[in-house]
């Protein structure tokens, strides 16, 4: 099967897009997923900000169920540590909101459920700051077996915009990290 990108949005412009409409959305999901599929790559995630959106985004698509087992949702700092082992004292040292816990969460999210890959996404969807972050700062981690890095992002918009461009962003990563496109 050959999937074919056609939407405007990538890693350098999603910051500053004011607007994503269903069919960009949907159209970057497809494409990832289905590269997924076709290159036989497992996926997981740890989610906080975007509470299972990013999941659920991927189960929408026909054929997810192979690449994709589960993951986790864990809003709370309580359910990081819990679901996800991550050392409360890297939450305390660095912030939830930070590159170390977007690291942790894709690494451990990835490890724990024996995956080719895995995201992790936290950050402040607003509209209130979190531990002294602006609304739309967005932290995305991504693992593979040989390398887990994360991104920070300062995404606009309002708190549902936001969480729609993080999604995007880590569909994004996911192509860029794991499927090299």
């Amino acid at each position: 099967m050959v999937i074919k990108m056609t939407f405007n949005i990538n890693l350098d412009n999603i910051e500053a897009v004011p607007t994503i409409d269903d069919q960009i959305y949907k159209e970057v999901i497809f494409f990832t997923v289905n590269k997924l599929i076709e290159s036989k790559q497992t996926i997981t995630a740890a989610e906080s900000l975007t509470a299972g959106k990013f999941l659920s985004a991927i189960a929408d698509v026909s054929g997810a169920s192979a690449i994709l087992e589960g993951g986790f949702v864990t809003y709370a700092n309580s359910a990081k540590e819990k679901l996800l082992g991550i050392d409360e004292k890297v939450v305390e040292e660095f912030g939830v909101v930070s590159k170390q816990v977007a690291e942790q969460m894709a690494s451990k999210s990835r490890t724990k459920m024996g995956n080719d890959i895995g995201v992790g996404l936290t950050g402040v969807a607003g509209p209130d700051k979190l531990e002294n972050h602006s609304a739309g700062t967005v932290f995305i981690g991504i693992s593979t077996a040989t390398n887990t890095q994360s991104y920070k992002f300062l995404l606009s918009g309002d708190r549902e915009l936001v969480r729609k461009k993080a999604v995007i962003a880590a569909m994004l990563l996911v192509q860029k990290e794991a499927l090299q496109n």
